[in-house]
């Protein structure tokens, strides 16, 4: 098997399995173990709205798909010991640089809600992932669904 073919059967899957480790923080996301679970259930008002940022996932999945990848293309760079040594190089390059990848391509758009509640005047604040399709203004009546101690909020 030649080393292009090579390199790109392990680059491929790596970076499928790191694009997979993507979370969903909207408010409509629910995990296996949050379905068929109660929920307590309580209303508010926004008072006001701020998109922010919600960090990417620092796993070490990232660093270690950046290592072998690196290291493959490093090890194809001269013969012997030189060879050796840039596949050293490589792995330490590619593993930075696959776990700045990895925060990045993991990192969403977030909404900062501040939301009065009505049964108590208590003043709260909650940040979820951004969802386009169904924006959040200042006054909108909300919904706070919590479980598992999860809390999203929805119109």
């Amino acid at each position: 098997m030649n080393t292009k073919a090579f390199q790109i059967l392990i680059i491929v899957p790596l970076s499928l399995l790191l694009v997979s480790c993507a979370s969903n923080l909207q408010g409509d996301t629910y995990s296996r173990e949050d379905a068929r679970q109660v929920q307590t259930v309580q209303y508010g008002t926004v008072e006001d709205v701020r998109f922010v940022v919600i960090e990417g996932t620092k796993t070490p999945i990232g660093s270690a798909a950046g290592a072998v990848v690196g290291g493959i293309a490093g090890s194809s760079i001269g013969d012997g010991k030189g060879a050796a040594v840039a596949a050293v190089i490589g792995a330490v390059a590619g593993g930075l640089a696959g776990s700045a990848a990895e925060e990045a391509i993991t990192q969403s758009q977030g909404v900062e809600l501040v939301i009065r509640m009505n049964n108590s005047n208590k003043i709260i604040s909650l940040v979820q992932q951004h969802d386009p399709a169904r924006p959040f203004h200042i006054g909108d009546r909300v919904r706070l669904m919590t479980v598992n101690g999860e809390t999203r909020v929805s119109q």
